[in-house]
């Protein structure tokens, strides 16, 4: 497919259109995939995806130049971006930065225009940029045998059942699974992390020739590192349903729990290169049998005392 300038696009969405830029500007070199194709699919999946943005400080993985040009993390929002786009400023050490936040179909549209593929979202929302309503376990594996992975999540699933804790499990598009349990949003970070590092130091406990908690790689023995970084201020997880800057244009696509006993599922089971897959998994809605409404720390962190 050819790289050509076309001249600009007009796509609408709701009360505003939105003009893509070079849209026939070749992305994903090996798989021919263009700015248009994933602004295309970012209006399809839109409906599915925005809930998961709304009202939270994003991280903006940039591409400008597709997968062989430049790469970068944007985090302020830059002048030039229109007045209707969204701006949250939050406190940073030593200072602030301002955010932008995609409350919309339009933003989101107006997002891939600017090529950003990934969407990294804060686990706090932004009048409450202190409290966490999701905490984050990243399962990731010490090399390509995703059946660690798949195994660490059944663990880690149990483990949240006796604590009575709601799960829901995504794949990253990357290499592992990530296992998000929905909070009230009443603890900080501090409580939230440590909650989450107490929980990883209990499983690793139960399964030490599998799992770890090691921060060093060189410690981890060839184990799955269940990493809980991320429970801290101003750190941020890939959004479910963004794409990711790697060949094929792998999707993290939200999956049940039952998907996860799947043989063939991988870390990127879907991509721009199945859209109407992608689009199916989404319409199967697979975390509906999880409530909505966060739950409290405090009575699991007494389970899991009782555990220790």
């Amino acid at each position: 497919m050819s790289d050509t300038d076309t001249g600009p696009e007009k796509v609408r969405a709701g009360r505003r259109t939105v003009e893509i830029h070079r849209p026939d500007k070749v992305l994903f070199p090996d798989d021919g995939l263009t700015k248009s194709d994933v602004v295309g699919y970012h209006e399809q999946v839109a409906e599915f995806m925005v809930p998961h943005l709304r009202g939270r400080p994003l991280m903006l993985e940039r591409l400008p130049g597709g997968l062989d040009g430049p790469h970068f993390m944007q985090k302020e929002t830059p002048d030039h971006y229109p007045d209707w786009i969204r701006r949250e400023t939050v406190t940073k050490e030593g200072g602030t930065v301002t955010h932008t936040v995609c409350d919309d179909k339009a933003t989101l549209l107006f997002l891939a225009d600017q090529a950003c593929l990934t969407l990294h979202r804060w686990l706090s929302r932004a009048e409450r940029p202190d409290h966490p309503d999701r905490l984050v376990f990243d399962l990731d594996p010490p090399g390509p045998d995703f059946e660690a992975v798949r195994e660490a999540a059944r663990r880690l699933m149990e483990l949240l059942d006796e604590l009575r804790l709601p799960a829901v499990l995504m794949t990253t598009g990357s290499k592992g699974l990530h296992v998000t349990v929905p909070l009230d949003g009443k603890s900080d970070f501090d409580t939230v992390r440590a909650f989450a590092q107490d929980t990883a130091d209990v499983l690793a406990g139960r399964y030490p020739d599998r799992l770890t908690t090691a921060v060093r790689k060189q410690a981890r023995e060839g184990r799955l590192y269940l990493d809980v970084q991320r429970n801290a201020y101003a750190q941020t997880a890939v959004a479910p349903w963004s794409v990711r800057p790697k060949p094929g244009a792998p999707v993290a696509t939200p999956i049940s729990r039952k998907q996860l006993d799947d043989p063939e599922l991988t870390a990127r089971s879907w991509s721009l290169r199945d859209v109407e897959g992608v689009l199916r998994q989404a319409q199967s809605h697979p975390w509906a049998d999880v409530t909505s409404r966060g739950r409290s720390l405090k009575p699991a962190a007494k389970r899991l005392d009782a555990l220790r």
